[in-house]
């Protein structure tokens, strides 16, 4: 049996998250309180008792979840096959493999964050969810559709989220409607996340990547970009500067996942929505939660 662990992205945190880690383990308290050093604040204040509107503030989204994940894979000990994250919890993966150190990990997240926050600010646009169409057909209309609109987060068979400049989102949404899209519902986000939008952002954390040294990590780490397993540092780092501007293939990771011989899969961090993911994939794969403490 090979057992892979898998990272989830902004949208699941929850208020009271990681708490319970913190009150029972003394080494998840003393790396939070590193965290809280790094950051300038105390997340940990937000994470634990702070409003659903507090934990949206863009400078504790992406922390939050990353440190919870993180976190709870080091008290946990895990032993990983391979590893992978959605968006955000790519980082999480990189860094509970041992391509990345906590404290960098940490620092190129609440960069990311930032440089996103600034992006968005600076190029509005969105996101929607399309139901129950090929992905070939919603590629292709987002390709005929004036304006910049892709393909941005391959969910799970049935389920792509396009992102672009808000026109061209619209536009797209009503001609996949007329294609025969179930739903194309606009997602409650603040910008075009995974698409040429996010270029000034994607230009920004290049730098503060650059200056970060990516190590061999200790199994293989499948990656947003081009759902390939990865192992070779330089490819890696290539692959987290593209992220931003390219779509996350999690549909893809985790069939290549599965037919590379991926039975098991826990889900480490706040939420449940991946196990959910892979089950579309398919029903035949073990999936768990480590999501409570």
């Amino acid at each position: 049996m090979k057992h892979a662990y898998v990272f989830p992205g902004q949208g699941a945190q929850f208020s009271g998250m990681g708490k319970e880690l913190y009150e029972n383990n003394a080494e998840a308290k003393a790396l939070f309180e590193k965290a809280n050093e790094i950051l300038g604040f105390r997340i940990t204040d937000i994470m634990f008792e702070g409003s659903a509107d507090d934990l949206k503030q863009t400078k504790v989204t992406q922390p939050a979840v990353f440190l919870h994940s993180v976190i709870l894979a080091k008290v946990l000990d895990v032993k990983p096959d391979a590893v992978a994250g959605h968006s955000l919890g790519e980082f999480s993966a990189l860094v509970v493999a041992g391509a990345l150190s906590f404290e960098d990990g940490l620092r190129l997240v609440a960069k990311r964050a930032m440089a996103m926050q600034e992006c968005c600010e600076n190029e509005p646009g969105g996101m929607a969810a399309i139901l129950a169409l090929e992905d070939e057909v919603v590629e292709k209309v987002c390709q005929e559709i004036e304006g910049v609109v892709v393909a941005a987060n391959y969910n799970c068979p049935g389920q792509l989220v396009i992102s672009g400049a808000d026109e061209a989102v619209d536009a797209a949404c009503a001609k996949l409607k007329e294609a025969g899209a179930k739903r194309a519902l606009r997602l409650p986000v603040g910008g075009a996340f995974h698409s040429p939008l996010m270029e000034a952002a994607r230009a920004e954390l290049e730098q503060a990547i650059a200056e970060v040294e990516f190590h061999t990590p200790v199994c293989p780490i499948y990656q947003n970009v081009d759902a390939q397993p990865q192992s070779d540092a330089e490819q890696i780092k290539t692959n987290v500067i593209a992220q931003l501007t390219s779509p996350v293939r999690w549909t893809q990771i985790s069939r290549n996942m599965i037919a590379d011989g991926f039975d098991e899969f826990t889900e480490l961090g706040p939420g449940t929505v991946l196990q959910g993911l892979i089950k579309k994939v398919s029903t035949e794969v073990a999936v768990e939660s480590k999501a409570t403490m």
